[in-house]
């Protein structure tokens, strides 16, 4: 049986975007949080890294900035860039207020007072990383997920896949929510609907991201009328284990840092030909190094060699990769690691303001399903997590100022299954999923050509004729929608990369190698606006 439920504000998504706009709401805000798996499931909870801020004497605004736009090739909005630095200490006080346990480290000899443990990281000209070990995203989605838990407000639904927005007199009303548990979809509506729904990196073969990253709110925004920007450019990690059992698992760059060598499947080296820092280039540059080579040979993977070190050293420096590797029968110590570049962030997305609106009125979106500008071509180090909290507290402002002012909610029509059955041929839908998980990794990966982006885009206007025939006759399935959702944004990201003819931060291609003097913005607009 089919359930409505009506609220101020409908949050898709868990992560630290979601989880922090809902807590930034006031407790007089009745808030429903939807979560598509358990709590602390997504991207946010495997976060390594940390968050870049401004937080010591010596580093400065300008500094964050510049190195920021350095890293975004000339494409970052200067305006977001400073609006998320310049927030960012406050931002940082806020998650300490909530009780997000960083490091600290000992100050000067003889003084009492106690500051954060500050790391480096690649693109940053100052240390100004705060972090938590190196499991950040996890000391964060822990805590605000238990603040969210104990908030009367907050009302939390786990198991709930958004289908579609409901649109209705020109805003954005609610969502159609698939209940996982129940096999119905649900009617939500809200005055105010965020989405904080994540990336789309599960459009390709090799990611490091968790099953979720389906590209569900940069989908359901297209179809709703909303413009999407960038999304071309799609961060890929040099190095993630290959193996069947290994899941997302990243191999951490410090192991090249210490002395790890990329090694062909004949077991000789290839950086060096690539770069005279061999593996101690940047990113990207290993990235495409690697995808050469196994386009190359048509080899499955490549090797990461750090055998000559210890074990003890291995155990001492590297004990996750070391368990992980040896749970899986690889000994680190004594053989290399099966590795592959796998897909890791979505720079571009969801079009937004200052305040994370988007074309659609009543409709909000923030984290990685959006599209800022603070990123550009190129997303630098630690500076997504910054980007959740920041902009996930300005569209909780911006839902609160104007709250009153929205009119009135106009009832909508309960989801209609009556002319559906259940399916009896899900294998289509695994079919499809690998097919197009596998043309995406080949076509439109780390290196692209036109020939490779036309036939990826001609595969995918086959897959979403089949997948549509699907979906009109067969009961909805958290399968269905994810796959129905990343060939939509399959087909935007090709779009994009046809489009940008030049090489720039993530995107290379082979027909067009060189940068164009001016950067601008590949931004689609749907056919249909909002309804």
């Amino acid at each position: 049986m089919t359930q409505s439920h009506v609220h101020d504000v409908l949050v898709i998504g868990s992560g630290a975007a979601g989880l922090t706009v809902a807590l930034r709401l006031p407790t007089t805000c009745r808030v429903a949080l939807l979560s598509k798996a358990d709590l602390n499931q997504g991207s946010t909870w495997w976060a390594q890294g940390g968050m870049a801020a401004v937080l010591h004497n010596r580093d400065t605004v300008d500094s964050h900035v510049a190195d920021t736009l350095a890293a975004g090739a000339g494409l970052c909005r200067h305006e977001a860039v400073e609006f998320t630095v310049r927030n960012s200490r406050r931002c940082v006080e806020w998650l300490v207020d909530q009780g997000v346990d960083f490091d600290l480290r000992d100050a000067a000899s003889g003084q009492i007072r106690r500051e954060f443990h500050l790391t480096m990281e690649g693109g940053h000209s100052h240390r100004r990383i705060i972090h938590a070990a190196d499991r950040t995203g996890r000391a964060i989605s822990e805590v605000l997920t238990d603040k969210a838990a104990a908030a009367h407000n907050i009302e939390i639904f786990t198991h709930r896949v958004a289908v579609d927005l409901v649109v209705s007199e020109g805003r954005c009303q609610g969502a159609y929510i698939l209940d996982q548990e129940s096999g119905h979809v649900d009617l939500f509506q809200a005055s105010a609907v965020v989405l904080a729904t994540g990336g789309a990196s599960k459009a390709y073969l090799y990611t490091s991201n968790p099953d979720g990253a389906s590209g569900d709110g940069i989908a359901m925004a297209w179809r709703a009328g909303c413009r999407v920007a960038n999304l071309e450019f799609n961060q890929f990690h040099p190095t993630c284990l290959y193996h069947p059992e290994a899941g997302s698992f990243l191999v951490t760059e410090a192991i090249r840092g210490e002395g790890g060598k990329l090694l062909l499947p004949n077991g000789e080296p290839f950086m060096r030909a690539f770069d005279d820092r061999g593996e101690l280039a940047p990113r990207d540059v290993v990235a495409r190094a690697i995808d050469h080579e196994m386009k190359r040979l048509g080899a499955d993977c490549v090797f990461l060699d750090i055998s000559h070190q210890s074990s003890d050293f291995l155990s001492s420096h590297f004990p996750t990769v070391m368990s992980r590797c040896m749970a899986l029968g690889i000994d680190i110590s004594a053989e290399p690691i099966p590795v592959v570049p796998a897909a890791h962030y979505t720079c571009g997305g969801i079009l937004v303001d200052h305040y994370s609106r988007t074309d659609l009125p009543g409709l909000y979106a923030v984290g990685e399903t959006s599209c800022t500008g603070l990123h550009g071509a190129n997303r630098m180090a630690s500076n997504s997590l910054l980007e959740c909290v920041v902009y996930a507290e300005s569209a909780a402002s911006h839902i609160v100022r104007h709250l009153e002012q929205i009119p009135t909610l106009t009832p909508a029509d309960a989801w209609d299954e009556s002319q559906v059955t259940d399916s009896d041929e899900d294998v289509v839908i695994s079919h499809n999923w690998d097919e197009l998980r596998r043309f995406m990794w080949d076509y439109v990966g780390i290196v692209r050509t036109n020939k490779r982006l036309q036939r990826a885009l001609h595969r995918v206007e086959l897959l979403q004729a089949e997948i549509a025939e699907y979906y009109g006759n067969y009961k909805v399935s958290n399968d269905l929608l994810e796959l129905r959702n990343l060939a939509m944004v399959a087909e935007l990201m090709i779009r994009c990369a046809i489009l940008r003819q030049e090489s720039r931060g993530l995107h290379y291609t082979l027909d067009y190698p060189n940068k164009l003097p001016v950067a601008r913005d590949t931004i689609l607009q749907p056919q249909r606006p909002p309804a």
